[in-house]
Order: structure tokens, then C-alpha cells, then sequence
């Protein structure tokens, strides 16, 4: 089963999260591969995709955002998920973050089957204005590397239950005897 795993990333740390998620999923025996959502000409390739954005001020990575609404239709086909990064913090390991009314709005849209918030990660030494003010308090790096390890795995499961066939009577078409 093939995999596209794509993320709009800013500063690099989702697209690392990205490569993380394919590496767990490669392990779990699917052929999973990251490309940048520019770079994306169809998805129909693919078995499944999951999506990713980095998070600023609320607001989902705009290469994520325009992802999702240039394969608007393809995606609606195949099972989807979307993760988030951003939480200058450990509370993405803590607790379900939810995803931002924008990225909920986007996953009714494709009908996506789940997401997962995780940390974000900012360098002492960020470049631009907003970055460099926020790394004074808030640099670091809030990704949980486990945490990913286990979504990616539970995105597998999830994926190899929905190819399994039904057993029995069911698979061949007729009702189960009573």
C-alpha cells in the first residue's frame, strides 16, 4: 500500500515529523514516501495520505492549506489524516490537542479519518522578526518522537483493518446463516 505523506513546514521541523511518520510506516511494511505539497501534481498514485502543517498563529502552513484544497477531489477518495506541529511547549505530549477550526473545516472537507497535534520545535537563533521574538521564551524542541511513533502505528493499524477482508459469508456476498 503506497503513502504520500506531505507537509507545509516552515522552519522544517513538520517536514521532519513527516520523515519520521514515513520511517515508522516503512518499518510497519507500507511503502511510504514525503514529498513537499508543491511538488504534488495528483494523488491518485497513493493509497492514503496524511497531511501536515505547521501551526502560526492558528493558522495551518499555507503549502498545506493549498494541498488540500488543489486535491480537494482525490483526497475525498482514499483515507486521509492530518497532523499539526506548533506548541512551543510539552502540552501536545500532555494532552489531545484539537485540531484549529481551520484545519477541522479542511478534514470535514475530505472527510478525513483523524488528526494529531504535536510539539513544534524553534532554534535559539530563528531568523525573522516574529521567530526571533518568540525564541527568546519559547525555543526548543517540543516534538515526542514516541508520541509520533505511536500515531504512525496506529495510523497502520487502522489502515491494514480497513484492507482486511471480511471473513465468512460476508466476503462472498451473501448473509451469514442464523
Amino acid at each position: 500500500m503506497r503513502i504520500l505523506i506531505t507537509s507545509g513546514s516552515k522552519l522544517g521541523g513538520t517536514r521532519e515529523i513527516a520523515g519520521l511518520l514515513a520511517r515508522v510506516l516503512r518499518d510497519e511494511g507500507f511503502d511510504a514516501e514525503t514529498t513537499p505539497p508543491e511538488a504534488v501534481d495528483s494523488v491518485r498514485a497513493y493509497d492514503a495520505v496524511i497531511v501536515g502543517g505547521g501551526l502560526y498563529a492558528s493558522r495551518w502552513h499555507r503549502q498545506a492549506r493549498r494541498f488540500v484544497h488543489r486535491h480537494l477531489h482525490e483526497l475525498r477518495e482514499r483515507p486521509v489524516w492530518f497532523f499539526s506541529s506548533g506548541p512551543l511547549d510539552d502540552s501536545a505530549s500532555r494532552e489531545r490537542i484539537p485540531p484549529t477550526h481551520q484545519v477541522q473545516a479542511l478534514m470535514e472537507q475530505v472527510g478525513a479519518r483523524g488528526h494529531a497535534t504535536f510539539g513544534g520545535r524553534l532554534e535559539r537563533d530563528a531568523r525573522g522578526f516574529i521567530a526571533r521574538s518568540m525564541a527568546r521564551e519559547h525555543s526548543g524542541d517540543w516534538r515526542d518522537p514516541e508520541r509520533i511513533a505511536r500515531w504512525a502505528r496506529s495510523v497502520a493499524a487502522e489502515l491494514r483493518e480497513a484492507a482486511r477482508p471480511l471473513g465468512g459469508f460476508e466476503s462472498m456476498g451473501e448473509e451469514s446463516p442464523r
